[in-house]
């Protein structure tokens, strides 16, 4: 329904922060790094989630895109509540989390407060092959920097070919050849790398 909100950050908490978009308040609940993120700050956007439930209305905000869909994904597990889901993205970073769900690392996940083992193990069983085929855009690959590379990724995942694997092969095409002029060239010299 709210897409982001961008106004002046009126209060501000490790919880909660009110935001005054042209006179009108929001009460948004926030993570620990989106408050890190924004506590020095006046004014600013905050991506948000509104969560609709028989007895409240729940306004979730984000300091990044990134950090918003890692939350909705964790919401998509069973058993794993937007309390639960605000938890993992207040002690870990969006891309820790991630990083931690495509290696498996249970371990990780566990150290978040209110994660038990078996919680933990939903979550990478039910978020490793999601987030494989369709990637969050976080900073947990070495192909971040390059747009071509990035989009060549984007591209390749959609295709359904696993993200490690596409990864890999746009590295050892880049190590053919390093200069690609359109996305299409090195999308066809990655696919003759798999």
């Amino acid at each position: 329904m709210f897409a982001y909100l961008k106004g002046v950050f009126s209060l501000k908490t490790p919880t909660v922060v009110h935001v005054d978009v042209h006179g009108v308040g929001y009460e948004v609940q926030v993570s620990l790094h989106t408050y890190s993120k924004i506590q020095n700050l006046d004014e600013g956007t905050l991506f948000t989630h509104l969560l609709i439930r028989e007895d409240a209305h729940t306004l979730y905000g984000f300091y990044d895109k990134a950090e918003k869909e890692v939350f909705l994904h964790l919401l998509s597990v069973s058993g794993v509540g937007a309390t639960t889901a605000r938890m993992m993205l207040s002690s870990l970073h969006a891309e820790e989390v991630v990083k931690a769900i495509l290696n498996g690392n249970v371990v990780l996940l566990e150290s978040v407060k209110g994660i038990g083992k078996k919680t933990a193990q939903r979550i990478v069983l039910e978020l490793r092959d999601k987030l494989a085929k369709t990637p969050v855009e976080v900073n947990i690959s070495p192909l971040n920097h390059n747009s071509l590379d990035l989009d060549a990724l984007t591209a390749m995942t959609a295709l359904g070919i696993a993200r490690n694997a596409a990864e890999s092969a746009i590295k050892k095409a880049r190590q053919i050849n390093t200069e690609f002029a359109e996305v299409q060239e090195l999308i066809k010299a990655a696919l003759k790398c798999l």
